[in-house]
Order: C-alpha cells, then structure tokens, then sequence
C-alpha cells in the first residue's frame, strides 16, 4: 500500500478518535458548525530537485548546445506566490471543560507571481538563453530568468483536519482560543511560466496546523470568531514535464480568518 492508498485511512482514523473522545464525554458535549474566510499569504517557495537522467542543453549561448548534466545533478528556483482567498466549514463538539474538537475541511488556491533563481548543478543559469532547457533547440532570443519571470501556475490545497481547541474565557461575552490540527491536503501544482509547461500534478500529503484567535458571543448559540493560522503540509514531489526531473515543492502560509459558529 503506497502513501497515497493510506491517506484515506489515516483521516478515518483521526476522526473515529475525535468521535470516540466526544463519546467519551456523554452529554457534555454540545454540538456545532462554523464557517470562515480570509486571506492567505502563501510563503515561498525553494523548489530543489535533481536530474533523472542524463540531459543534454539546447543552444544557452552561455552554456555551450550539447552540455550534459549528468543524473542526479542538482537545480531549483524560487516561487513567489500572490496573495489569495481561504475558506472553510467544520463540525465540532464544545465540552464543558473548555475543550472543543472538530472535523474541518478548507480550500486556498493561491497565483505565482514570479519564478526566480535559476540553477543547475548548483550554479546560476538565469543569463542562459531560455533553449538550455530543450534538448536540441536553436536559440530562442529569450533568457532563462525572462522566461520564468513571467510567473503563471497556481498552488491549491485542499484540506481535511482534525482540530482540537481549547477556550478562554475574557471579560464579558468576549474569549479567546487556541488550537491545532493535523490531516490531509490534496496539493495541486501547475507552473507554466510564459506558457511553457513546467509541472501539472497533485498528491495527497500529510498537513497540520496551529490556530490561535479571539470570539465573541453575539447570544448563547451564536458566536462571531477571528484569528490566525499557519498551515503546512510536507513538501510535495512532482516530475517535471519539460525535461527529465523532479522536484520538492514546499507548502507554506499564514492565514488571517473571520467566521462564525452556531451551537445547537
């Protein structure tokens, strides 16, 4: 059974023991849905992987038609993602020692907005004219770095957590809380700088997740809430489509949210 093939389990598992202690707890526990929005700053990206299998360059001008780089030679660059959307619902259980334990799902999908740093083998290639990347090409009258500069692709998570909580009580109807989650996120990836298609994949990886915020009771069922969140997942592996590669792609943010939650 592949990783993949077990990440369906692994969630199952996570939300029988999120049920098996609600169960625990007998009535106790109070029911809820929330829902949230806000805006995620995606963090860069250092993509670093490596050859293959040996590849021979186009015509680079600065690096000779017919370089070989041999398997397992390093390259990478960094992506700079733009600012976006997040969203997300849960299910929840409030018990009365200030715990609270849910099952949430969550999607963002954040814009490149630029590629930069170019390497191979550990030097820089962003002067090369862009045909180094193409075996046998002609020169193209474009550079590496004008090429990737152009940005284009996007980075999409979408997450299922098992979140737990704990409540503190303020002054009045305000609190505050602070938690953490771990999961799945199916991570989507497309790079296509200046429509040339570098990576179009996705794959399911472990997530997690720490949240802290504040609330504010509008009446005994009816709660608004605002906060922070950083997210991550582990970095992802994809074959790079151009040529013979692949490479880690780090998945990073720092959310901002608001939301509201409806006991019953």
């Amino acid at each position: 059974m592949n990783r993949n093939d077990r990440l369906p389990a692994l969630r199952m598992g996570l939300t029988a023991t999120a049920l098996a202690l609600v169960l625990g707890a007998g009535a106790t526990a109070q029911q809820y849905v929330s829902a949230s929005a806000g805006f995620n700053f995606q963090s860069d990206s250092s993509n670093e992987g490596s050859f293959t299998s040996d590849f021979t360059t186009g015509e680079g001008v600065v690096v000779p038609a017919g370089t070989v780089l041999a398997s397992g030679t390093p390259l990478g660059w960094n992506t700079e993602f733009d600012t976006s959307g997040f969203v997300s619902a849960a299910y929840g259980w409030r018990l009365d020692n200030g715990f609270r334990l849910e099952a949430e799902i969550g999607y963002s999908s954040s814009d490149v907005d630029t590629h930069t740093d170019v390497t191979a083998g550990g030097n820089p290639i962003g002067a090369a004219d862009a045909a180094v990347l193409i075996t046998g090409s002609p020169e193209l009258g474009v550079t590496v770095a004008d090429l990737v500069a152009d940005g284009r692709g996007q980075l999409r998570n979408t997450s299922f957590m098992i979140n737990a909580y704990y409540d503190f009580d303020l002054e009045g109807p305000l609190g505050a809380y602070a938690g953490a989650g771990i999961g799945a996120s199916d991570v989507k990836v497309r790079y296509n700088p200046s429509d040339t298609a570098i990576i179009n994949d996705s794959e399911t990886v472990f997530a997690y997740q720490a949240m802290a915020g504040v609330s504010y009771d509008v009446s005994d069922t009816f709660q608004l809430f605002g906060g922070y969140r950083y997210r991550a997942t582990q970095n992802v592996d994809f074959d790079v489509t151009l040529f013979p590669a692949t490479l880690d792609i780090e998945n990073r943010s720092n959310i901002l949210e608001v939301g509201a939650r409806v006991y019953f």
